[in-house]
């Protein structure tokens, strides 16, 4: 399909302001983990009190709920009104709730909730940018080239969230403010350039909305998201809020709006989710890769921040404020490692096939995993290092290739919907797998740490019921004061507790080494658990990865090649690989691609 000024310079421009908007999108999904400390600051308000934990949960996740909630519908939008049009409006919606985030004129929980709502809306900007940007980077590039172009735009994508955490450290230790100013002009620039550039150029398909699929799915997943995000916070005398009858109620609504939608999507004229689409062998393996792989990664970031600010970087001399930018600083092998590997496997994989690297990537990603359990929790720097970088070049290996193929699997009039439904199980996938890994890392705490802290506590000199008081805390306070980089003892003590004590004994408590002493032991255990769930779940998608069979493209463009891009190959090489057949519907004919 040629590009609307008939040459190739417009695939170019295509995959350059996606590429930004992508990396916005991700750059704030994790921006925030960093300056959390300096926000809560900034507006007044204590994180670790109790009622203030949800405000802390729904900053972090709330913009990744709304999206996963939103991007389907988005991209079903785009298939029917134009993928630019809706790219375009999503750029608008998340520049102007960047601005509102900046301007924040409240304080306390006010402050806090105003600052959870604009998170939500610049969500649904993002959202918006999602769930499109695949489908015009599809339209814009041929099938031989799209491995590299949509390996360049999903590695920005990924490597995003580990460049936040170091942005949002640089830019907290200025002024709070700017981790949402900063996304202003970007924004500002690709809105202008978006609509001064991109064109439709892909196939729309005019019908009606599914108001039933959508309602019942937003509904749905909302309700299984913040079920969730209630679930890994304390219940009454329990660490955890997993049996309570608020958490089951809302996995239980949520559940039964999902299994409504299922049936108003098979019976719906225009479904939002296509259904049939899964019948495509190399669209159902390629997804189901990309959720499993979401699975074991999506929780992972946050077990190592903590791991580095919680034990790690304390003992090696870093004061626990310090400890936010450092650890950001010290994952850069990850980034560095999806740098490496996604472009150069996407390029690969246009040659190649998809199918190798991304089985390949899953594997090497289990293997990284194993490794970072057989580290010690006081691990020499280097061979942690090491074993983040292959982490980051297998997830990379993996990442570009699946979502390449995934993409040269759908129909042209439904790019959209389907890159969306992609996404979606990708994006709800790293909130379920957060739940799960902390959840397995409270598991892991519960056992040991509270005795181990209220002797170590009372061996210092606090007193037996302050000792117990504090004992008693939930796990996830303790988890929560280190990733925010407060010092733990300090502030679970509080000022007047620790003036009583003699100065030995505040210098102890308050020193580098009390608390990530204390926490060694029962956190490694939490560790290994959370890591071996993780492994699981990535042998498991290299398993779904290989399933996909050999390289499939879907024949409205291969059967059809354009001046632009070229010749396909001849059909003595399609048929060097064995056919995987798009089985009959009445929604996609049977012989429906060609496989490479």
């Amino acid at each position: 399909m040629d590009s609307p000024t008939g040459s190739s310079r417009y695939k170019w421009i295509a995959l350059s302001n996606t590429t930004i908007a992508v990396l916005l999108a991700t750059i704030d999904s994790s921006i925030m983990l960093i300056a959390m400390p300096e926000i809560f600051h900034g507006i007044g308000l204590n994180p670790l009190k109790p009622h203030n934990t949800l405000y802390l949960l729904w900053m972090i996740l709330g913009y990744q709920v709304v999206t996963s909630v939103l991007v389907v519908s988005l991209g079903r939008l785009g298939d029917m009104f134009g993928r630019v049009r809706m790219y375009n409006l999503g750029f608008i919606i998340y520049t102007v709730a960047s601005l509102a985030l900046t301007l924040d004129p409240y304080t306390g929980q006010v402050g806090a909730l105003w600052l959870v709502v604009g998170r939500v809306v610049q969500g649904i900007g993002a959202a918006f940018l999602v769930a499109n940007s695949g489908a015009i980077l599809t339209d814009a590039f041929p099938p031989e080239q799209r491995g590299l172009a949509l390996g360049i735009n999903n590695v920005a994508g990924i490597s995003g969230n580990f460049l936040g955490l170091i942005l949002g450290g640089v830019l907290a230790a200025i002024h709070w403010r700017l981790i949402f100013l900063v996304s202003v002009p970007f924004g500002l620039f690709g809105t202008l350039w978006s609509y001064w550039k991109l064109r439709e150029i892909g196939q729309r398909t005019r019908t009606t909305v599914d108001w039933g699929g959508n309602v019942t799915f937003a509904t749905g997943l909302t309700l299984i998201m913040i079920g969730i995000t209630f679930g890994i916070q304390p219940a009454g005398t329990h660490a955890m809020g997993w049996m309570s009858p608020q958490v089951l109620g809302l996995l239980g609504a949520g559940l039964a709006a999902m299994i409504a939608f299922g049936f108003i999507e098979a019976r719906a004229r225009a479904p939002m989710f296509r259904l049939p689409l899964f019948r495509i062998r190399a669209f159902s393996f390629g997804t189901l890769s990309t959720f499993l792989s979401a699975i074991g990664r999506g929780g992972l970031m946050f077990m190592l921040i903590i791991w580095l600010q919680g034990v790690w970087l304390p003992l090696h001399g870093y004061s626990f404020a310090q400890t936010p930018l450092w650890a950001g600083i010290f994952m850069l092998p990850l980034s560095a490692g999806f740098l490496i590997a996604g472009p150069l496997s996407g390029i690969l994989s246009d040659r190649l096939g998809a199918r190798y690297f991304a089985t390949g990537g899953m594997i090497g990603a289990a293997l990284s995993l194993a490794l970072l359990m057989l580290l010690p929790i006081d691990f020499g720097y280097r061979a942690f290092a090491a074993i983040l970088l292959l982490t980051g070049i297998s997830m990379g290996a993996f990442a570009a290739p699946n979502r390449a193929a995934v993409m040269n699997s759908l129909p042209a009039s439904d790019r959209g919907a389907g890159g969306a439904m992609n996404a979606t199980f990708q994006n709800s996938a790293q909130v379920l797998s957060i739940g799960i890994f902390f959840s397995l890392m409270i598991a892991g705490l519960s056992d040991t740490l509270l005795s181990t802290l209220q002797q170590g506590l009372i061996k210092h000199g606090v007193s037996a019921a302050i000792a117990a008081h504090v004992a008693s805390l939930p796990p996830v306070t303790v988890l929560f004061a280190a990733f925010l980089g407060y010092n733990p003892v300090r502030a679970l003590l509080g000022p007047a507790v620790l003036a009583h004590l003699p100065n030995a004994d505040q210098a102890a408590l308050t020193g580098h080494a009390f608390f990530p002493r204390l926490i060694a032991a029962p956190f490694h255990a939490g560790l290994n658990a959370a890591f071996s769930f993780a492994i699981v779940a990535c042998l498991i998608a290299a398993a779904a990865s290989w399933s996909r069979g050999s390289r499939y493209v879907h024949r409205d463009e291969a059967a059809a090649p354009s001046k632009t891009h070229g010749p396909h190959p001849p059909a003595t090489e399609t048929a060097s690989h064995p056919q995987i057949e798009a089985p009959r519907s009445p929604a996609l004919p049977a012989d429906t691609g060609e496989h490479r």
